[in-house]
């Protein structure tokens, strides 16, 4: 006798065998679709800036560069005369992880800090407002100055999110002071976590926030209905969570989606972030002074700052945001980390590792709005 989860699998894998015959013959031409869209979103300016039209909208370009929660690009954009607002989608935003769209005005605040990094490099000062009133957009002022092209601007078509395991290796004493003073500022706190004490403890958080997450069939639903499961289709939406990105396999659609309900299980899930963090470096906790939208919009600066100075260092970064988004574990978090009353609100695990495929971006056109 075999148990029914085999029988499923076997039938799956049988079934899968029939199908991925035909799926095989496109891979490549799907491939090679996948590559030439990473070749043609991850890359610095190419083209001529001279111009006030193609300069705004090389800007906006970076900004949507950004990191979102599952990779929405939860954002909007309104080009001006000397200014670019950025709008919150409220169409793509994840109402069962993020309820009250906290990682919606973060993920706004990243796109805004690679922006002001990006108008830097090309002469102009970026000065951002948060609209308290009204739309909730983030207004950022440009006024013509010297040129700065920093590391921090230059690492911004290298950043990515690396689900992977990491080496393992501690960084320099010297490096942490960079990444601290990179996330630091404004309202917002980094706490860096190193010891082995310290991050073990955050593994229980995380697989805590993790089983509640798993066991809660919405949230299933709603992350399911974010991944790509193969470069064709990544393409075809130009947003969510490849799944080539986190090491998995490409195959076809329906397939993904029936391989993610055999084998997308809690003990998988805890195993596999247990694994990431032991191999991490250490954890960054941010901390903002407020809990309102525009200090998350802050803790998106100051994470994309994070980001992109490790990114200049060789470091990778990946989100552990478990212990943040399940709001009856977070006060207890709070006070493991010191900070009873405050809002933790990003966990990102840091370290040496390898460079894993890219996710997508949307065409500028769907973005950008009169």
């Amino acid at each position: 006798m075999i148990s029914r989860r085999r029988f499923l699998v076997m039938t799956a894998l049988g079934s899968a065998g029939v199908a991925f015959a035909g799926y095989t013959l496109n891979a490549r031409n799907a491939r090679a679709e996948y590559e030439t869209l990473v070749q043609r979103t991850w890359h610095h300016s190419k083209g001529d800036l001279s111009t006030d039209p193609a300069r705004m909208l090389e800007f906006v370009r970076y900004a949507t560069l950004a990191p979102s929660s599952h990779n929405t690009q939860c954002w909007k954009f309104r080009v001006g005369k000397d200014s670019i607002a950025i709008f919150p989608d409220f169409q793509r935003r994840c109402p069962v992880v993020d309820p009250d769209d906290h990682h919606l005005f973060v993920s706004l605040g990243c796109a805004t800090e690679n922006l002001v990094q990006a108008a830097a490099a090309n002469g102009f000062q970026g000065k951002s407002v948060f609209n308290t009133h009204g739309d909730e957009s983030v207004i950022i002022a440009l006024k013509p100055t010297k040129p700065i092209v920093s590391p921090l601007f230059e690492a911004i078509p290298l950043r990515q999110s690396t689900r992977s395991e990491y080496d393992g290796r501690q960084i320099s004493s010297t490096e942490l002071k960079l990444l601290e003073k990179a996330g630091s500022g404004n309202g917002i706190n980094v706490l860096l976590l190193t010891d082995r004490k310290a991050m073990e403890k955050v593994i229980d958080f995380v697989i805590q926030g993790n089983t509640s997450q798993m066991r809660d069939q919405a949230f299933v639903k709603e992350l399911k209905d974010w991944i790509r499961f193969n470069g064709s289709h990544a393409a075809r939406t130009g947003d969510g969570l490849f799944s080539g990105s986190s090491g998995n396999p490409s195959v076809p659609t329906w397939l993904g989606k029936l391989m993610f309900d055999l084998f997308f299980t809690e003990e998988a899930e805890n195993d596999k972030y247990a694994k990431h963090i032991r191999s991490s470096a250490g954890i960054a906790v941010f901390i903002s002074e407020q809990d309102n939208k525009a200090h998350w919009v802050e803790t998106g600066r100051s994470f994309q700052k994070f980001a992109l100075q490790a990114t200049a260092l060789g470091i990778r970064h990946a989100h552990l945001n478990q212990p943040v988004e399940v709001a009856s574990i977070r006060p207890e978090f709070a006070s493991f980390l010191g900070m009873k009353g405050k809002r933790p609100d990003l966990v990102i695990r840091f370290g040496r590792g390898p460079e894993m495929p890219r996710s997508l971006r949307r065409p500028l056109e769907n973005v950008i709005f009169e």
